[in-house]
């Protein structure tokens, strides 16, 4: 069955990039390998998941450094899903993570929107179906 195996984030250095979604979201590093001349595989992953991954980019031009904070034009463009909307919500907020907003309620879910350490909007996100 086809998934979505990586998705791209430009980031201004990996190794503030790693330490952020590593000691502030909680992120597995799942592999750093060195390329030489500057350049790094980084890829990293919510605890536990199996697909999907994140490869952290570092900007090679100035093309790619404009868009670092603003890749998805300001709207939230990553949606971490979890199974405990409080625990995670306030282990992020002890660690450093700047929420947005406080925790909505929606019908769907349990949401509140935050920024990386680059400004990209991640909307952290309980959906109801997870607890029942």
């Amino acid at each position: 069955m086809p998934h979505i195996g990586l998705i791209t984030l430009v980031v201004g250095d990996y190794d503030d990039a790693i330490a952020f979604y590593t000691d502030k979201v909680g992120f597995d590093l799942v592999e750093d390998s060195d390329f030489g001349d500057g350049k790094r595989w980084v890829v990293i992953s919510p605890k536990g998941a199996r697909e999907t991954r994140i490869l952290l980019a570092r900007a090679s031009d100035e093309n790619q450094t404009n868009a670092i904070g603003n890749q998805t034009g300001g709207r939230v463009g990553f949606f971490l899903n979890t199974d405990d909307f409080s625990r995670d919500h306030a282990r992020m907020t002890k660690a450093g993570v700047h929420f947005l907003e406080e925790p909505r309620h929606e019908a769907y879910g349990t949401v509140a929107v935050f920024e990386d350490l680059y400004g990209n909007k991640w909307d952290l996100l309980e959906l109801k179906s997870a607890r029942q």
